[in-house]
């Protein structure tokens, strides 16, 4: 995102988009790769209730929180466009609050790696998540991405 320091990230977490809402994909593609034809939207809001939800020390995947409101709604899979940028407004939510704060760094993207997207980008999410504990690493030569350690065994449970 960009010109975050201009944005109102709480007005954007509060407003739903007329979500939630389902949609039927006719693409035999997407049908394919995400088991069904049954998209599920979850407002921005609830990313921010299911987030809060994680303790000091556990993680979540955007795909498991995509895979929680997917099951919870009896859809056949989440949005994932969405889910990434609804993520994002939710950290940026809680970096522009003085209190109230919600645990973004604990959410991480889908395949372990740290989000370059949140506030105070790689560096922050790497200082926040080592004060809890986890072991960062990195990976690649020439486009190095970060990822926690062994993600999986600090999985937090939504069900």
């Amino acid at each position: 995102m960009a010109n975050e320091d201009k944005k109102d990230f709480n007005a954007m977490l509060d407003d739903s988009k007329d979500m939630p809402k389902f949609q039927t994909v006719t693409d035999e593609k997407s049908i394919k790769k995400y088991g069904g034809n049954r998209m599920y939207f979850a407002p921005p809001i609830d990313y921010d209730k299911v987030m809060r939800l994680v303790p000091f020390g556990k993680l979540l995947t955007v795909s498991v929180i995509r895979e929680y409101f997917a099951k919870q709604n009896g859809a056949d899979f989440t949005e994932p466009i969405t889910a990434g940028i609804f993520v994002s407004i939710v950290a940026w939510a809680s970096f522009q609050r003085m209190d109230n704060k919600t645990p973004y760094w604990r959410t991480l993207k889908s395949n372990g790696e740290l989000n370059p997207k949140y506030p105070g980008g790689i560096e922050n999410q790497k200082e926040l998540l080592e004060k809890e504990g986890h072991t960062i690493i990195s990976k690649g030569r020439k486009n190095i991405r970060y990822y926690v350690k062994d993600y999986e065994s600090a999985l937090f449970s939504l069900c």
